[in-house]
């Protein structure tokens, strides 16, 4: 029987669309805070966090599917990064090669960075190849990303130290059973980064009710109005850590596939 599949692509400013694909549906995250509605599906209609927009950043499109769309696959992705199943072209990985003497290596691990729309459109993650996948695997995901430093020493080096206290915390109370998995990840280097994952439906409800659930928690906790500047996407940033916990503590067989990163889009308008 066929499976449904949708992977919806979050966006937070009117430009090109770069896919050419009805598997993908652009949506405007924050669209409730825009003085003029995008003309695209917006996150902001029924059972909606769009308001909490700067501060969730595309959680809140994520959100919006989860509560308002269904299908038996669900992916989410970004305007400018995107899965590929396909292998790397030489060109790139010569490039890849390069990053060495240049210490850009772990830190561009998993992308493949392009201005090239045209040709690398057609690299795109598509339904036959999420299928095929997910004949053997519970989930898709990005290559882990490979840090410098611990992920607790990364985060505190770039966002604030008190974040993951509150975090620990939560853990504690409401769900112990994930602080085992919680302190692999924070004591090890590798993260899924991006908030992006295809996954079939009985795997994304779990996932997703607890991920909230966290979220919410510490937005609780905290006033969300003293982030300011690049750490007012506080809870995108959490959002990453908190993904990789989960992954870490349910033990799903995982695919990790490269993100194809579009250096640079026009805007439409």
């Amino acid at each position: 029987m066929k499976q449904s599949i949708r992977i919806y692509s979050f966006y937070y400013k009117h430009t090109v669309i770069p896919v050419e694909n009805d598997l993908y549906h652009p949506v405007m995250a924050g669209n409730g805070l825009n003085a003029t509605p995008s003309a695209m599906t917006g996150d902001d209609t029924g059972d909606s966090i769009s308001e909490k927009n700067p501060w969730f950043s595309e959680l809140t499109g994520i959100y919006w599917v989860w509560k308002n769309t269904s299908q038996d696959v669900t992916g989410c992705c970004h305007y400018r990064r995107y899965f590929t199943a396909k292998k790397e072209p030489a060109v790139y990985q010569i490039k890849r090669w390069l990053y060495f003497p240049v210490r850009l290596y772990q830190k561009r691990y998993g992308l493949i960075y392009t201005r090239n729309i045209n040709r690398f459109r057609k690299r795109m993650l598509n339904a036959q190849e999420i299928t095929e996948i997910l004949k053997t695997y519970d989930a898709i995901l990005p290559q882990k990303r490979k840090l410098n430093y611990s992920v607790r020493k990364h985060y505190e080096r770039y966002h604030h130290a008190e974040d993951l206290r509150i975090v620990e915390k939560i853990l504690e109370d409401y769900s112990p059973e994930y602080l085992p998995a919680y302190f692999q990840v924070m004591n090890g280097n590798r993260l899924f980064a991006n908030n992006m994952f295809v996954m079939p439906q009985q795997h994304l409800d779990k996932f997703l009710s607890w991920w909230f659930t966290v979220l919410f928690a510490f937005e609780k906790q905290t006033d969300l109005k003293n982030y300011t500047g690049y750490q007012k996407r506080i809870a995108g940033f959490l959002g990453e850590r908190l993904l990789t916990v989960w992954f870490q503590h349910n033990q799903l067989k995982v695919m990790e596939l490269p993100v194809i990163y579009f250096k640079k889009i026009k805007r439409r308008f």
